[in-house]
């Protein structure tokens, strides 16, 4: 075994076309100013724009960085996570994505901190990587099968951990995902980009290399301390017993589901979605990440017999009220063979919804229809295929509402499917969908929280929206680049002594009226005493949010290059203009004021670019990476 003290700061830089690979080191100023994962993969991503700017996500320019954190494979809780950074084919601009499962920790014990992906093989090919290198494996006999199969067939053994796609990667559906183990790199295409470049699968060995802290003493009095927090928790203790489908109660009478591609925001039978019921069928249990302490993965037994993993919130959502179906047996057999395909659950969903209303509204002809569900997994297999009304649905609903029409209810933000939560029921959420840097995601700054599940804010006003969004985008940018799980964060910040002493009403008057104060009685230094804790690195808790701020604007101005502008920072005109539901409240998002005010906050112009200002300011100008 090889000691690593904090970081390696090694990434392999393969070329697939030419078969070839190098190392090169991140200097150690960059790590401090972007700290790992999302932050420094965007960073060298962002070093070579010339080659991606204008280049065809799925043409061989484009290039596929996978980046590890500084805590992974520490043991500090919710660290078994990496990074996926490419540019996406559905939306056309970045996207990042943050990722569980076994690869993470092999890459990292194999002593590299990340690995960029570039060129087309000649033919199917499985990368091998181990503390040697790169070694380049035929695979045209993986070519075909599904991700099962191909990790079936790849016979790993423990000391390794794989990245696979399956046929909606290797067919190039838009939102095909990465598979590592039982979780995936699910937004943007990643799994089309694989696809595009024949990569089969990546498989590391590691093992080889330990990862020791430099700071042992404080990070095991931080682990002590975080441990703590997530064990007395509220939010942390529903996703421990009900995984995140414990959503669906928390939510229950603000109207923040999704039902009939959101045509309405409740249903008389959502609770057969919640996790509480889901328990009881399927006696569930946990089956979390490696480090995990906040355990909201499931397994269950369902009536076939199947142990099969509980579907996300999401996935539930989005197959279930949006496209009107309430049997959660289906659920989990379309999540499994999604699963199988590598297709994200989020977008799916989202497609085949725009696709009922379509057919509903006369716009386009379609097999689908709300409320009809036995030709759901015929037309999931159609879509990995390419196959009849699937060659046009793995486009997405951008692509398929400029065809068509139907752009007024075609539910995604800058070309991505937005998450199963109804903005009408949390402004604030609305925001963090029209100005998230991925598109239509939930997990920018994910306001349905604070709005709608835990009740602080008040979810139908402007008021201090742009405040909350723009510090939350800060942290979580910084969590997604440590990296670490953002489940944790709510036990991160509302168990340290001031707001767990403070009775919840105060809080949320505090934090909807006095945001700036409120941002500063808040205490995140678990965070930064994990980083300083493992690198040795002299982090704050107010450089932490800086490097998260540098890491959200960088993003931001690499879009701009690609054509992102204001005029993208918008939500779909059924959130804007459609205010009568079946839920008692009336509501629509008021969007623009939000969006302008987080624009001041941010440092951008009124066209949305960040100012040359800002971009010194947060220093994105004048560091470069070396090999770039």
């Amino acid at each position: 075994m090889i000691d690593i003290y904090g970081t390696s700061n090694h990434y392999l830089d393969v070329n697939l076309s030419s078969r070839q690979w190098s190392v090169f080191r991140i200097p150690e100023n960059l790590t401090m100013s972007y700290l790992g994962g999302k932050g420094i993969g965007l960073k060298l991503l962002y070093d070579r724009m010339d080659q991606i700017a204008n280049a065809d996500p799925l043409g061989e320019e484009n290039i596929l960085c996978f980046s590890m954190g500084a805590l992974l494979s520490s043991g500090a809780p919710g660290s078994a996570r990496f990074s996926g950074i490419t540019k996406s084919p559905l939306t056309g601009i970045m996207v990042t994505s943050s990722c569980g499962g076994p690869f993470g920790e092999a890459c990292k014990t194999a002593g590299w901190d990340g690995v960029l992906i570039s060129g087309k093989a000649s033919s199917p090919v499985i990368l091998r990587i181990d503390e040697l290198g790169v070694t380049f494996e035929d695979a045209r006999d993986y070519w075909g099968l599904d991700t099962e199969q191909t990790r079936e067939k790849l016979r790993l053994s423990v000391r390794e951990g794989e990245l696979t796609i399956g046929q909606a990667g290797e067919h190039g559906v838009l939102y095909a995902n990465i598979r590592s183990g039982n979780r995936f790199l699910g937004r943007g295409g990643m799994g089309a980009v694989m696809g595009a470049k024949l990569l089969k699968a990546v498989v590391a060995r590691g093992r080889s290399h330990v990862i020791v802290p430099v700071l042992p003493d404080l990070f095991a009095r931080t682990r002590k301390r975080s441990g703590k927090y997530h064990e007395r928790n509220f939010f942390t203790m529903r996703y421990r017993a009900y995984g995140t489908n414990a959503n669906v109660r928390l939510g229950k009478g603000t109207g923040i589901y999704a039902v009939h591609n959101f045509q309405d925001r409740t249903h008389d039978e959502i609770d057969k979605l919640s996790g509480e019921e889901m328990d009881t069928r399927y006696q569930t249990r946990h089956r979390g990440c490696r480090y995990c302490s906040v355990l909201c993965g499931h397994v269950g037994s369902y009536p076939d017999g199947k142990v099969r993993h509980i579907p996300e919130y999401e996935t539930v959502g989005m197959f279930g009220s949006n496209i009107g179906n309430f049997d959660t047996d289906r659920i989990g057999e379309w999540n499994d063979q999604m699963n199988r395909y590598g297709m994200d659950t989020m977008s799916a969903g989202g497609t085949l919804a725009w696709a009922m209303e379509a057919s509903q509204r006369r716009l386009r002809k379609s097999s689908l229809a709300f409320g009809r569900n036995d030709n759901i997994a015929e037309v999931l297999e159609d879509i990995a295929l390419l196959r009849g009304e699937g060659a046009e649905l793995a486009l997405g609903t951008r692509k398929l509402a400029e065809t068509y029409g139907g752009e007024a209810f075609a539910c995604q933000v800058k070309g991505l499917e937005i998450a199963a939560y109804d903005p009408r029921a949390a402004w604030g959420h609305g925001l963090g969908y029209a100005v998230s840097n991925r598109g239509g995601c939930h997990l920018n700054s994910f306001m349905a929280g604070p709005e709608a599940l835990l009740k602080f804010l008040n979810p139908y006003t402007t008021k201090a929206k742009a405040e909350w969004a723009v510090f939350f985008e800060d942290l979580f940018s910084a969590v997604n680049s440590l990296q670490t799980c953002l489940f944790s964060v709510f036990s991160v910040i509302l168990e340290p002594l001031i707001p767990r002493m403070t009775p919840n009403p105060i809080l949320g008057l505090v934090m909807q009226h006095a945001p700036s104060l409120a941002q500063s009685l808040l205490d995140w230094s678990i965070l930064s005493d994990f980083y300083r804790g493992v690198t040795g690195y002299p982090v704050t808790m107010a450089s932490l949010k800086e490097a998260g701020a540098r890491i959200q604007v960088l993003e931001r101005y690499m879009n701009t290059k690609m054509g992102i502008t204001g005029r993208d920072d918008c939500l779909p005109r059924r959130f804007t203009h459609e205010g009568e539901t079946l839920h008692k409240r009336k509501s629509t998002v008021p969007i623009e004021p939000m969006v302008k005010r987080y624009y001041e906050l941010r440092g951008y112009d009124e066209s949305g670019i960040p100012t040359e200002a800002t971009l010194r300011r947060l220093r994105i100008l004048e560091e470069a990476s070396h090999g770039a």
